[in-house]
Order: C-alpha cells, then structure tokens, then sequence
C-alpha cells in the first residue's frame, strides 16, 4: 500500500473512531473527510450545540509537523543556523483537536488511544519540543539545516488521554 493511501486511511479511520467515541459519550457527530479546512469532525448535543473538532491519525507513535505552522522562526544561511523568534499567532487558538494512535490490528489487547486538547496547548507542546530538540543541536540540524520537520509523541500528550470531557465542557458552554 502506498504511503499517500495509509496515510488518507489513516485519517478516515481516526475521524471515524472518534465519531464512534462521541457516540458513545451520548453525542451525535459527523466527518467531513478532509473537504472543510479547519475541522474534520463536529458534534453535536441533544440542545443542537454544536463544536467543531480537528482530527489527527496516526497508525505510529509520533505525529509529522512543520514547526513554522507554530512558531515564527529565522534561518541564517551564514551559519546555517536557526532561531526561534516568538510564538506564532494563532487562528482558533480553542480549536479543539484529537489525535488518535490507532492500534495495529496484529495486536491483541492494544486498544486505540485518544488525545483531546486545545490548538493553543498543542502550539505549546510543539514549541516545547521542538525548543529541546533543536537546543541539544545548537539549532542547526545536522544533514538539512532549512528543514523545519517537526516530530512529537504519544508520550508528549499523555496528560490529554481520555479527556472528552473538553468537548462536552465546550458543548455546556455554547448557549
């Protein structure tokens, strides 16, 4: 299968499970499949409330991102150096996002795994990350220095498991 294919199954099943997992939490939502461009999902209370939720899936453990989508960032050919210069402003900064680590169906016993926070908490996380990775480089990548490749963890939004309660939170408070 190609990488392009997974990757857009990939999506469809993550914005079908959390469609699933909204479901059960007594929720009506619904997919878009990639044709609105800021949500993928959105939901909707018994009182027609409705929010509207990014979805990011991964088959893997870590999420693929291009740190200049989250900070405002130079590049010195000179030195081939770069520099972290603020946090970029952001669009919908309550967005609310989920990411989902899909289980490998080789698995036995391995369950999917649902993050739930703000686009304001992952610009965070991403700063954060990307601030460690590239400081113990001296914020010169090794074999592309203008590469901005932005990788983080399942382990980076552990304390966002589970956390549905964002979405029925946000739902309470849309009058």
């Amino acid at each position: 299968m190609s990488i392009g294919r997974n990757n857009k199954l990939a999506g469809q099943i993550g914005e079908h499970l959390v469609c699933a997992e909204l479901g059960k939490r007594g929720l009506i939502a619904t997919p878009f499949s990639g044709n609105v461009p800021t949500f993928d999902v959105i939901a909707a209370d018994e009182r027609c409330r409705t929010v509207p939720i990014q979805v990011k899936a991964s088959r893997f453990d870590n999420w693929p991102n291009d740190a200049r989508e989250w900070m405002e960032i130079s590049f010195d050919p000179e030195t081939q150096k770069q520099k972290f210069i603020a946090s970029k402003k952001l669009e919908n900064p309550d967005l609310i996002y989920v990411f989902v680590a899909i289980a490998n169906p080789g698995d036995e016993g391995q369950k999917d795994k649902f993050f739930v926070l703000t686009k304001a908490q992952l610009q965070e996380i991403c700063i954060v990350h990307y601030s460690k990775w590239m400081g113990g480089l001296e914020w010169k990548r090794p074999r592309s220095p203008e590469s901005y490749d932005l990788r983080f963890e399942t382990r980076d939004l552990e304390k966002f498991e589970g956390k549905w309660e964002m979405i029925t939170t946000r739902l309470a408070a849309v009058d």
